[in-house]
């Protein structure tokens, strides 16, 4: 039998939807009928959605947006965090009033969205939050997290490594540069000029991109690069190959280069994710938010995450 805390069959609930693909101008906040828990199901009332690159990318036009399974009206948003307050018939391992994040592909930013107990992030997926990690903070973890660690585990770095992060400053790059910091592995980051402090904050040692990159790393003391991870496309992966890296220890996440391995989010197991949390709850990985947003100012959250030179990550508060 469905149980649920506060929550009522029936009512309405705030969703932010898409009429028509495009840019953020599209998204508008708008009442829905509440969802409600099926078999094997939970409702998860959202108190934050984290905000990632591939949200906008997914809706951007039609043609993409039909490669993800996405049909009109559409939701947005993937990563969120929040309180469980209703179980569908079956469900199992979660309780009214517990805690969680995790992900809901395209419809993250709701007041309620439907994940399935044991699913995936294609039809919305849930992990307890640890005490200690706060809904804003769980609310980045999904995506960025999952991709992070998904591209560490190819690299396999440890304190022998230096390794080269292509957009060291982006959301991806806050988990990756201080996971592999914790695998013992020395960080170079790229960014620009004005990201050279954040990126020291983050215990990496910051270069400019650009041309030249090449040359600007190899006078950096402490050794040769060993291993390059691109978070943003293909620059990364030419300059490593310059710096003598084996195309073997080279990663990308958001292109596709012949004999490099590629990673994505789908590809890192729950428990990649599960430890990351417990290292913020630890205290030993921070992940800074850059801005917050209320819901109905979502457009101009989007416009500052989709303008890709933001530092930390953009959350928007439900």
């Amino acid at each position: 039998m469905m149980q649920q805390g506060d929550a009522q069959d029936g009512g309405t609930s705030r969703a932010v939807l898409l009429e028509s693909f495009g840019g953020p101008e599209n998204l508008t906040v708008q009442d829905v009928p509440a969802p409600q828990a099926g078999p094997g199901q939970i409702r998860v009332k959202v108190t934050a959605a984290g905000l990632n690159p591939m949200d906008w990318f997914m809706t951007s036009d039609a043609e993409t947006a039909t490669r993800f399974g996405l049909t009109l009206p559409a939701g947005y948003g993937t990563d969120y965090a929040g309180i469980v307050d209703q179980l569908g018939d079956g469900a199992t391992g979660y309780a009214v009033g517990d805690r969680v994040y995790g992900a809901a592909l395209s419809r993250a930013l709701a007041d309620h969205v439907i994940v399935n107990a044991d699913g995936d992030i294609a039809t919305g997926v849930a992990h307890h939050t640890p005490e200690g990690v706060d809904d804003r903070t769980a609310s980045t973890l999904a995506i960025a997290g999952s991709t992070a660690a998904a591209a560490l585990a190819v690299l396999n770095l440890g304190p022998d490594d230096t390794v080269l992060v292509g957009g060291a400053g982006g959301g991806v790059g806050v988990f990756a540069v201080q996971l592999a910091r914790i695998a013992g592995a020395r960080v170079i980051g790229t960014g620009s000029p004005a990201t050279a402090d954040y990126l020291r904050s983050l215990d990496a040692e910051p270069v400019a991109y650009g041309e030249g990159l090449a040359d600007r790393v190899r006078a950096l003391d402490g050794g040769p690069v060993t291993a390059a991870l691109d978070l943003h496309g293909t620059d990364t992966v030419g300059v490593a190959r310059d710096l003598g890296v084996a195309d073997g220890r080279i990663c990308t996440i958001a292109a596709v280069v012949e004999g490099v391995p590629a990673a994505n989010g789908a590809t890192a197991g729950a428990a990649a994710l599960q430890n990351i949390a417990r290292l913020i709850a630890d205290g030993r990985l921070r992940v800074p938010i850059a801005a917050t947003f209320p819901v109905n100012d979502v457009r101009a959250a989007v416009k500052l995450q989709a303008g890709r030179h933001v530092r930390g990550k953009v959350v928007v508060d439900l």
